[in-house]
């Protein structure tokens, strides 16, 4: 039955897209924290759940095209027309939203994770170098400084 199924589809996508959403706060709050087990505990299952949605997301497109619709949201529309229910169309609303939804929340913890990144290069740069490179130079392989030439050599031949 291709109208049960489309609809019982957008029920279940509606659930676990609420339960992406609450994993993408914990993540941002880890994000924020810079706690890497806690985003090591989390990244695991929201990659699960995203298998998931997008599982009953071709199980929708099929039950569409099962009832003469396009596989597509523009079929989803179309066939929503079609139905009697209201509530049909409201929670497929529900989704599209909640979609946006995880769509902000994925972009603004992308930004994060490149700041993190970006934070982390930084440190990194800052511990290669010594703090008094231009004074000092570098440390060479005894563990001294070795003097650092502002003069460049050229080898003429």
């Amino acid at each position: 039955m291709p109208t049960a199924s489309a609809h019982a589809t957008v029920q279940d996508e509606l659930k676990l897209i609420s339960c992406l959403i609450d994993l993408m706060k914990q993540e941002q709050q880890f994000l924020v924290a810079a706690d890497t087990d806690g985003l090591n505990s989390v990244t695991p299952l929201k990659n699960d759940l995203i298998e998931q949605m997008a599982a009953l997301g071709e199980q929708r497109h099929q039950s569409l095209a099962a009832a003469g619709a396009a596989p597509s949201d523009a079929g989803m529309e179309a066939w929503l027309a079609g139905q009697s229910n209201p509530l049909y169309s409201e929670q497929w609303q529900q989704l599209l939203s909640k979609m946006r939804e995880a769509k902000e929340l994925n972009r603004v913890n992308g930004m994060l994770i490149t700041k993190q990144i970006t934070q982390n290069a930084i440190l990194i740069n800052a511990m290669r170098t010594p703090a008094d490179a231009a004074d000092t130079g570098f440390y060479g392989p005894s563990g001294q400084t070795t003097p650092v030439s502002s003069k460049r050599r050229l080898v003429v031949g």
